[in-house]
């Protein structure tokens, strides 16, 4: 058996070794999506905007339910007059209610605009879901990648190492030259150079990892069966982005609340009705004398602007801009979210082609490497011969390495595309973040008085 071929099997088995010691603690790309998906402040972040978002739908419908208040109040009142002091107390309770009744239908322009909003920010729990995966798929990949460089190029200092001894020996016996030991001398120290950048290399995307997952990675492996969400055909790739991306389902929503907004700003120029009505009691007198009785009112008031120093019209003109912004924002999604569908279709399609042309040259450099290997052991090669072997076959081999992580990656960003990379999807074991039942709760016409009265 070769150098070359005993090296090899070494490794290989040394990495059995590790991967039975720590199989334990291996981490699929589903566990760190799950941990992640638990983990992630951004989605949580996204979670309490729509909350917030929610609250205008309950802010936005009080404007058609009437105000109701009760008062309290009370005084004490002294003089002197004539050498005399006289005092007295006062005590003085109320009940208000005040309803506007017709509001050219502003309020329901801004209910609709508030729900459009909450809506548009649920959409927007689910696009930070998907960049947070994303994230993570690339953090996983990107760990396991530079792991395997640095193997690879253990792997390749190792063999330099044994090259230049075998220089070196060649040299002691009279069979080789200065000039072989001094190009393996070479070639090891740029190999261990690169080594250690890759080391370095490992540590970044190791804490990368870390900041989405919230644990360190272990033993990373990259078989996943996401595959089968794949569509057929580009075409249907598109059309399901088009369909089902959150973030045109968030610019849809977006134009709705606009144009419930334009629809508010326009009603301002209408009529207002409302009501009000009081009833209060006052009682007079030292030490709680005498009632005074009791008195009410009930009033209506109806209102047409006329002018407001030019505020309604600039609302008016502030909301149709943002009408039009909101509908070209729409179709910069669009663009954005078929631009992306392609380039993740077509980089799995590169990846494919980079995958096999990586693993016949991988194929044919172990060929080659052990033939020269072979050569120049018969003198009819020089050392610089299966140097420059080695380094094409570590070429190649870093080649197979980026192209099956491009792959990875590139799979998980066509899920991204078109919208499927979600927790739902995916089948995550996790409860989905959702702000649906918060909005539905603040939704509650009687919800307030009920915490007043517990």
């Amino acid at each position: 058996m070769s150098f070359r071929r005993k090296l090899v099997a070494s490794v290989l088995a040394l990495s059995v070794a590790a991967f039975a010691i720590g199989g334990a603690q291996a981490q699929s790309i589903t566990q760190a999506l799950t941990r992640a998906y638990d983990y992630a402040p951004d989605l949580q972040a996204a979670l309490l905007s729509a909350k917030v978002a929610a609250e205008n739908i309950a802010l936005a419908e009080s404007g058609k339910r009437p105000t109701i208040g009760a008062t309290l109040g009370g005084s004490y009142n002294w003089q002197l007059q004539n050498g005399a002091i006289g005092d007295g107390t006062s005590l003085t309770t109320g009940l208000s209610y005040n309803q506007t009744i017709y509001d050219n239908f502003q309020t329901d322009a801004q209910i609709e605009s508030a729900r459009a909003g909450a809506e548009a920010a649920e959409y927007q729990i689910r696009n930070t879901e998907q960049n947070v995966l994303l994230s993570v798929v690339q953090a996983y990949m990107s760990v396991l990648r530079d792991r395997q460089l640095v193997a690879l190029r253990q792997e390749n200092v190792n063999f330099f190492q044994a090259q230049l001894q075998s220089a070196r020996d060649r040299l002691d016996v009279g069979e080789g030259t200065r000039i072989d030991v001094a190009q393996a001398e070479a070639r090891l120290a740029q190999g261990d150079a690169t080594y250690r950048a890759s080391l370095s290399s490992v540590e970044i995307s190791q804490a990368t990892f870390q900041r989405y997952v919230g644990v360190a990675p272990q033993n990373l492996d990259s078989s996943h069966n996401y595959s089968r969400l794949i569509p057929s055909n580009l075409q249907a790739a598109i059309a399901e982005a088009e369909v089902g991306h959150p973030a045109i389902l968030m610019s849809k929503a977006a134009i709705r609340a606009a144009q419930a907004g334009s629809d508010a700003a326009q009603a301002a120029f209408g009529p207002k009705a409302s009501v009000t009505g009081s009833l209060g009691t006052r009682w007079t007198g030292p030490s709680g004398g005498p009632q005074d009785g009791i008195s009410g009112s009930v009033g209506f008031q109806i209102t047409v602007p006329i002018y407001a120093g030019g505020a309604i019209g600039a609302g008016v003109r502030k909301a149709n801009i943002e009408q039009i912004k909101s509908e070209v924002t729409a179709m910069s999604s669009y663009d954005q979210i078929r631009e992306a569908v392609i380039s993740a279709w077509a980089g799995i399609q590169s990846a494919d082609a980079q995958i096999s042309a990586a693993n016949a040259a991988v194929a044919a450099g172990r060929e080659v490497l052990d033939g020269v290997i072979q050569e120049r052991d018969l003198g009819t090669r020089t050392t610089l011969d299966v140097l420059n072997a080695q380094a094409e076959l570590t070429t190649a081999r870093e080649g197979l390495i980026n192209a099956s992580t491009n792959k990875v990656i590139a799979t998980f960003s066509l899920l991204a595309a078109t919208g499927h990379l979600t927790a739902t999807d995916l089948g995550l074991a996790v409860e989905v973040k959702s702000a649906v039942r918060y909005t539905q709760a603040v939704e509650d016409v009687w919800q307030e008085l009920r915490t007043v009265a517990e």
